[in-house]
Order: structure tokens, then sequence, then C-alpha cells
């Protein structure tokens, strides 16, 4: 195996698009969460034409409901939730936003990825199962808007050394459809 590729955030697109499906990757910097309800609060504010609370532009977010950290521990257990859930939102944040990456489990339909393919997206899958190990590479956790989504808010996270496979890149190669 080859030796990771490590990235900091924020992202640039000629960046991603020198990515493959396959590689590893070690990601630190700064990403952000957002699961469904959150998508949906974000392209709602795009459909309007109005600001969003947060800047995507060049930036991650990791699909993930963040269990309560316990004391002395920025975040708990921080596994990734099925992608699927984001496909409905997932286009129009790309297009809109300048996003560069996402991150969870599972297949993507064939609308992310042409939006992936066209805007310079890639997806990087996170293992599922092994969210107590990918908490360890969180080093800091703050809610940055939707509080009252509970975990499922947008949270700012300070990462470092998070370990990655590029699921599917710029070009639409799938590792889920190989």
């Amino acid at each position: 195996m080859s030796n990771p590729v490590k990235l900091i955030t924020p992202l640039n697109e000629s960046t991603v698009r020198k990515l493959k499906a396959g590689d590893q990757v070690l990601l630190t910097g700064t990403i952000y969460t957002g699961r469904d309800a959150a998508h949906k609060r974000l392209c709602e504010l795009i459909d309007s034409g109005k600001k969003l609370p947060v800047d995507l532009n060049g930036q991650a977010i990791y699909f993930v409901g963040p269990c309560p950290a316990k004391p002395g521990q920025p975040i708990g257990s921080a596994g990734p939730t099925s992608s699927y859930r984001m496909d409905a939102y997932s286009p129009t944040v790309i297009a809109e936003t300048g996003l560069r990456a996402m991150i969870g489990k599972g297949a993507r339909s064939r609308e992310v990825v042409d939006a992936m393919k066209k805007h310079g997206c890639v997806y990087f899958a996170a293992t599922g199962g092994a969210a107590a190990l990918i908490a360890r590479c969180i080093k800091s956790c703050q809610v940055v808007c939707y509080d009252d989504l509970g975990p499922e808010a947008i949270h700012r996270l300070e990462v470092e050394n998070m370990p990655l496979i590029v699921a599917v890149d710029t070009d639409g190669n799938d590792l889920y459809h190989r």
C-alpha cells in the first residue's frame, strides 16, 4: 500500500481533482458536521437567496451526529451516518457553496456524483464502527449553528490525521460500484 495523502483544510479544487478512488487520506484542519435536518435548512436558505450561517467554500462536511463528550474530552463517539440521507440536498450544497469534500458511509446517488464531477468535490468514506477511534482525531468541537437540532446541529471540528478513503473521486470513480 502507498502512503496516505496528507490534506489540510481548506481544500482547493485542483487538490481534490488529483485524488483517486481508493486513495488513503489523513485529513487535518477544520471540518463541519451536518446531517439531513441541517442540510435541509441550508438548502432552504440557498433557495431563498439568504446568506448561510457557515462558509463552506473549500470545506468538508462530515455526516455525523456526535455523541456527548465525556469529561475532559472534546467529543463523544463520532461515527459516520449513512450518506444517502443527504442525497436530496448534496447537489445543491455542492453547486452553491464551493464545498470540496463530504465524509460519510455508503453509496451516493447518481445526482450527487454528477454534482461532484461538475463542481470538484470528493466523497470520503469513514470507517463505520470505528466511532471511538475517529473521535480521537477530533481535537475540538463547537456548535456553529442550529443548536436546536442537538447532535444534528452544525459543529466546527478541528481534526488531526483523520483516516479516510476516497470513495468517489471527481471523475465519478466509485468504490461502492466497483
